[in-house]
């Protein structure tokens, strides 16, 4: 997904092994999800009662970042959109599209960049973000590194003022605010743990989200580049009463 990489200065020790941390990082993870559990080990339950689970979300399949890859082609990924509220995904693959549904508050996250890889919550202030002069003029993210599961309170005003966070994408160093490291050497793109994204939506209502995978299936482990891409799964939990509370644990 991610074609370049900015070299590194070679007199500067203290990047270097920061780099090499993080290689180390990426390759141990790779180990992990290559190695994967015993077969009759099932993977654990997205579902927790409350939460909204949307499995196999299929992107911009037929694009491609390279020539001859079969069923495929070279060219620039469409972006999509989806609504918390409806479920519903929308597709911008021209300018029709774009002034249609852009600049609205049909939706509260875009699938956008390489394999729909590179996410924006719908802010109207970012002039980099899809909505970018739309109506979406008050919602906020705040990376919290905790598990979905853990996330049981919205951060604070000032907290969602304070952040930083615009586009969720790659993972490029250990400060990253990415939801996925790449590796360069097998092309494939692995989940971080421990990162829960909360969203002040436009109505004020807060959501957690967790993008959990881009591949087809949701595997524990991919062992090729050509494994279908990018089918998203991912789980969120907006809480409608208006409250911080985005406890999900034992609501059943």
């Amino acid at each position: 997904m991610i074609k370049n990489q900015k070299p590194i200065k070679k007199d500067n020790k203290s990047n270097v092994r920061r780099y090499l941390l993080y290689s180390a990082l990426v390759g141990f993870l790779m180990i992990i999800y290559s190695c994967g559990k015993e077969k009759d080990d099932p993977l654990p339950s997205l579902d927790d009662g409350v939460s909204v689970v949307i499995r196999d979300l299929p992107g911009d399949t037929e694009a491609s970042m390279a020539e001859g890859v079969e069923g495929k082609v070279k060219k620039p990924f469409h972006t999509f959109l989806f609504s918390f509220k409806d479920k519903r995904q929308i597709w911008i693959k021209n300018k029709a599209d774009s002034l249609r549904w852009l600049k609205t508050l049909a939706w509260d996250i875009a699938f956008t960049g390489p394999y729909n890889s590179e996410l924006f919550v719908n802010n109207a202030k970012d002039k980099f973000n899809p909505g970018y002069e739309g109506p979406a003029t008050n919602t906020g993210v705040v990376l919290v590194r905790q598990a979905y599961h853990l996330v049981n309170e919205a951060p604070s005003d000032e907290e969602f003022e304070k952040s930083t966070v615009s586009k969720i994408g790659w993972a490029s160093n250990e400060y990253s605010d990415g939801w996925f490291l790449y590796s360069l050497k097998t092309h494939l793109a692995i989940p971080l743990p421990n990162r829960t994204y909360v969203i002040k939506l436009q109505d004020g209502k807060f959501a957690k989200l967790q993008i959990v995978n881009s591949y087809k299936g949701n595997p524990q482990a991919v062992t090729n580049m050509k494994w279908p891409a990018p089918y998203y799964t991912f789980r969120y939990y907006v809480q409608e009463d208006g409250s911080r509370n985005l406890n999900t644990s034992g609501r059943r």
